[in-house]
């Protein structure tokens, strides 16, 4: 048995540059651990918890130290700070975070949108996309262990939960056959004031993908707060970490799929460039981008490991 756990960062709202708080990125993402590592990845991160924040160790009782959250946003606010302690604190934190990940057999997967400017984006589609090809990719993992796993997603409202998983319960259900059979049920909501793997997810998603992916594939937006220059230093030295703990693997066409995978409406940029050597940010206006088009013809394409062989 496995557990999925999955949370988002960022919508589909449109992207305008002139806007310096505009988001240019949606990330949905998590990680995966076998049922066997749970207890001990939360017992882990609540030890992780109490060490960066002191006053925790006060708390008599357990629920409230797992009710309280540090947030992803916040660790993220961390690194535009000016004080080079509060960085070092930040990147000390994910640090530690990624150790836990690594001792606990966990794996990481994500579905990145990079938008372009000025253009209209489907909200609801690419969350149901990016839903749908985690659950792919975590079925192809458990297949691969003979193994049965439940997806928990960070639940937003009702309507937003409903929306977000038909996709998935139409394809099991559907009278051609069920294309996840080693998912039991469609993915599950929880709340992250409740549940430790939804707190890490967010912090894996919010913390690190998402500042890391905006600084990567639109380090162009001068002044965008998303694209922050201490941003780079997350991706240069988070990202080939997560890059380790990705569940990749060869569709039947022969095509490297899995992990973390990036969908560029602006550059068409490959997730190979997240995990690439940082460079400086881009200066000057932006350059001229393609007319983007439909959610599912986006351009896909997942990181590869160095230790992974290079699909075509």
């Amino acid at each position: 048995m496995y557990l999925c756990y999955l949370d988002e960062s960022g919508t589909g709202q449109l992207l305008n540059p002139a806007v310096a708080d505009s988001v240019p990125v949606m990330v949905i993402g998590g990680f995966t651990v076998p049922e066997n590592q749970v207890k001990a990845l939360a017992w882990d991160f609540i030890a992780l918890k109490k060490k960066f924040r002191p006053e925790l160790r006060k708390l008599s009782v357990l629920s409230q130290v797992v009710h309280h959250e540090i947030k992803g946003e916040t660790i993220r606010k961390s690194f535009r700070r000016t004080g080079r302690n509060q960085r070092r604190m930040a990147h000390g934190f994910l640090d530690h975070l990624l150790t836990i990940l690594e001792q606990r057999d966990c794996t990481v997967m994500a579905r990145i949108w990079v938008k372009q400017d000025g253009v209209v984006n489907d909200d609801t589609a690419m969350y149901a996309a990016a839903v749908t090809s985690l659950c792919a990719n975590f079925e192809h993992y458990l297949a691969e262990r003979s193994g049965s796993g439940i997806a928990v997603l960070d639940s937003r409202n009702p309507s937003d939960n409903m929306g977000n998983v038909h996709c998935v319960t139409t394809k099991k259900f559907s009278k051609s056959g069920d294309c996840m059979p080693h998912l039991p049920e469609s993915p599950v909501f929880g709340h992250s004031n409740t549940h430790l793997g939804l707190q890490i997810a967010d912090l894996l998603v919010s913390a690190v993908l998402a500042p890391a992916a905006a600084v990567t594939y639109a380090g162009d937006l001068a002044g965008n707060v998303h694209c922050h220059p201490g941003f780079q230093e997350v991706r240069s030295r988070h990202c080939p970490r997560l890059g380790k703990l990705q569940h990749r693997y060869q569709s039947p066409a022969g095509k490297w799929t899995g992990g973390i995978v990036v969908s560029d409406a602006r550059g068409q940029h490959s997730a190979g460039k997240l995990f690439a050597t940082a460079t400086a940010p881009v200066s000057g206006p932006p350059a001229a981008f393609p007319e983007q088009a439909s959610v599912s013809a986006l351009a896909t394409a997942a990181s590869v490991p160095d230790s992974s062989p290079v699909g075509p």
